[in-house]
């Protein structure tokens, strides 16, 4: 692919978000044209599914289905035609948070995501996952009266801390793309990694 797709991951309250907007900004500044986005959602379709991912009940063999629908319409329409066009794509989220959420938090078998992963979107891979990673009861309180919660942060400590096993199995597995950032370091010293391993992936 000619440009760069940079992932933010994390389990709900691990502080990504203030970091995605800045990573953005930074970007921008330095004259690069930036896809921001997010999962699930993106287009319209997957936006909708999104709604429906995070209030309403489903099964989690329905859960998996429309977090890889919504996958599939995100990349056809926006992903795959900004980085083909030689755009950075900053996601928030993308099929990490399958393997960490579905997989490692709800118990969803690995050789199901594996095959759904191939079928929708092959090789493609991010360039740079940056995984914050944060205590779950450090989470929890970030989460707790910051508005009202959905189906996934309503869930309890025990979820979390497998969805945060999830994940550092999976930087464990690839760790030249999955960068860990401390989540309970300060915005300063969090944006100051950010920003140099950026300038990195600016120069390849």
């Amino acid at each position: 692919m000619k440009g760069c797709f940079v992932t933010f991951e994390g389990i709900d309250g691990a502080g990504k978000s203030t970091h995605v907007a800045q990573s953005i900004d930074w970007l921008r500044a330095r004259g690069h044209e930036v896809l921001a986005t997010r999962e699930p959602g993106g287009t319209e379709l997957a936006e909708a599914l999104r709604e429906l991912l995070l209030h309403r009940p489903m099964s989690l063999e329905t859960e998996l289905m429309l977090v890889f629908a919504a996958r599939r319409d995100h990349l056809e329409r926006r992903i795959l035609p900004a980085l083909e066009r030689g755009a950075w794509v900053v996601c928030d989220r993308f099929t990490d948070s399958t393997w960490a959420y579905q997989g490692a938090g709800r118990g969803a078998a690995a050789e199901r995501i594996a095959w759904l992963e191939s079928w929708v979107h092959g090789a493609l891979q991010p360039t740079r996952t940056y995984w914050f990673d944060v205590e779950p009861e450090v989470a929890a309180r970030r989460r707790s009266g910051s508005r009202a919660s959905d189906r996934f942060e309503s869930e309890d400590i025990e979820f979390f801390r497998r969805v945060r096993d999830g994940y550092r199995q999976r930087a464990a597995a690839d760790p030249a793309r999955i960068v860990r950032i401390d989540g309970s370091g300060s915005v300063d010293e969090v944006r100051e990694i950010l920003e140099e391993d950026l300038a990195r992936l600016c120069s390849i």
